[in-house]
């Protein structure tokens, strides 16, 4: 999603940086469409029993705001089950390939589900 929205230049209305205060009152109505726009394109995104909760919205950077906060957890379970399929991952009778493809898009997932750890040396 965030990559569709990017890609059509609208990414500022959820992330915040586009603002209708920061516009003159003369283009308000254009960004109130645009934002209306938005907001349609991610109700038509998400799973039907999401839509209770942003149904009502009118503001897209709160509806984004919402999802991320619903989404962006880590989930234990998750990662111990993509963790166990990558340790028991074998190939037997699939082609390289196949097996390869599979184990990336295990790891993949994985480092999605988990960030890598960063060292901030001026704090250690």
């Amino acid at each position: 999603m965030r990559i569709s929205l990017l890609g059509r230049n609208k990414l500022g209305l959820v992330d915040g940086s586009c603002k209708k205060e920061d516009f003159p009152k003369a283009v308000g109505n254009h960004w109130e469409r645009v934002n209306a726009i938005v907001l349609s394109w991610i109700m038509s995104s998400v799973a039907k029993g999401l839509l209770g909760g942003i149904m009502y919205a009118t503001n897209t950077q709160a509806v984004w705001e919402e999802l991320y906060e619903r989404f962006n957890k880590i989930d234990g379970s998750r990662t111990f089950n993509i963790h166990k399929e990558i340790v028991t991952l074998t190939q037997e009778t699939t082609f390289v390939s196949n097996y390869f493809s599979k184990l990336k898009d295990l790891w993949e997932e994985f480092e999605a589900l988990v960030p890598a750890l960063s060292c901030n040396f001026e704090k250690s």
